[in-house]
């Protein structure tokens, strides 16, 4: 079973190494300039562990707990953990003690426990939080995503930037339900324009699945999210 596991996710990671490749392609983007998240959530550590033989470098979870366990059960392996899902500020500190970094920074009253949980890790020195500010880009008054409104992004960054051992490194979204993916692109790369005039620094721009991908690159994702086109269906039992 392993073996076959083995060649199973070796397929499925080339095959969306060969889509990254081509979207970069068609955007006139060298091969190199978006990197791959692989999201393990509710895939054991085995495959985490198939993953890394296969070299691949940074893993995705949206769970505190699955996460920080998975992560422990992992720490020989040298990964860098995202942790992409919504965070509550009571479990912030403990996210930050093992993710190297946090996509789903959304709101002021998360910095306060990421920057402590960051400045408790250890590790070699300058060791922190890498974080991306997720933007929603839901209309008005809709609900179906996190991510903070487009206008409140510079009051976030300039408290990242402010916090000890926290970096800001650019902006996460997710596109909306119902709507086609390029179009919700299009918008991030316009936020993204405006938000890079004032941190010009914070270059990263996590954004596209598994669905959409080819889009997200389109518009300037410097990072992908995928996890069902490299791990396949999520396992029944959660």
């Amino acid at each position: 079973m392993t073996g076959r596991r083995a060649d199973e996710v070796a397929a499925n990671l080339d095959a969306v190494r060969g889509r990254i490749r081509a979207a970069c392609a068609e955007a006139g983007r060298p091969e190199d300039d978006v990197a791959l998240v692989v999201v393990t959530k509710f895939f054991p550590a085995s495959d985490v562990r198939l993953l890394a033989d296969l070299g691949v470098t940074d893993v995705g979870e949206n769970r505190h707990q699955e996460a920080q366990t998975k992560a422990a059960e992992c720490a020989d392996l040298r990964l860098r953990w995202h942790f992409i899902g919504g965070l509550q500020s009571n479990k912030a500190a403990a996210v930050a003690s093992y993710a190297d970094v946090v996509e789903s920074l959304d709101r002021p009253k998360l910095v306060g426990p990421l920057s402590r949980g960051a400045h408790a890790r250890t590790g070699p020195p300058g060791t922190g939080v890498d974080v991306l500010l997720q933007v929603s880009l839901d209309p008005p008054g809709a609900t179906h995503r996190s991510g903070a409104d487009p206008a409140d992004l510079d009051e976030l960054a300039r408290l990242v930037a402010g916090a000890d051992a926290l970096r800001l490194r650019g902006l996460m979204a997710v596109a909306p339900l119902g709507e086609d993916p390029a179009t919700a692109f299009a918008r991030l790369a316009d936020v993204r324009a405006d938000f890079l005039r004032e941190h010009p620094d914070a270059t990263v721009l996590s954004a596209g699945m598994s669905g959409d991908l080819e889009a997200a690159i389109a518009h300037g994702a410097t990072h992908v999210r995928v996890g069902s086109a490299v791990l396949g269906p999520r396992p029944a039992v959660q």
